[in-house]
């Protein structure tokens, strides 16, 4: 592993620990040259997973993606880093456990919606207006009742 600051390939680990139930693994690091400390992350490496859009079109699953839709939805809302971690690592296993080579993007979307309500009322209802594509107040309204 190359060291992120001296980019020399020579160091040691210090500490390993199972995450995220046991499917990651996370390592701290020494290097062995310039003396600083890092952390990487192992994760077994899946076939791929494509997920199809609505309009048929064909993506790579791409769990960067996920994130960084729930970062925009959960902004400036008392949720965690780790929180949003925890949800992408839920929505990642559950694709993998339930589908083989494709899963449908509305599944991966309403999961993510079932998730967020769980955890943040008003992030729920920023990702569904975007997911469901509100065009009026009316939109937020009613999936605010529906969702009660």
């Amino acid at each position: 592993m190359r060291c992120p600051f001296c980019r020399l390939d020579n160091d040691r680990v210090i500490d390993s620990r199972s995450i995220d139930d046991g499917a990651n693994i996370r390592r701290r690091r020494e290097c062995l040259s310039c003396r600083r400390r890092f952390t990487t992350y192992e994760r077994v490496e899946r076939q791929s997973l494509s997920v199809v859009k609505k309009d048929g079109v064909r993506e790579p699953f791409d769990r960067d993606k996920i994130r960084s839709g729930l970062a925009i939805a959960c902004g400036k809302r008392p949720v965690t880093d780790s929180d949003i971690e925890a949800i992408v690592s839920a929505i990642e296993a559950e694709c993998y456990d339930q589908y083989e080579t494709e899963v449908p993007s509305r599944a991966i979307g309403e999961r993510l919606m079932d998730l967020l309500r769980s955890i943040d009322q008003v992030a729920y209802v920023r990702f569904a207006s975007v997911y469901r594509e509100f065009k009026d107040a009316r939109d937020f309204v009613d999936e605010i009742l529906g969702a009660e």
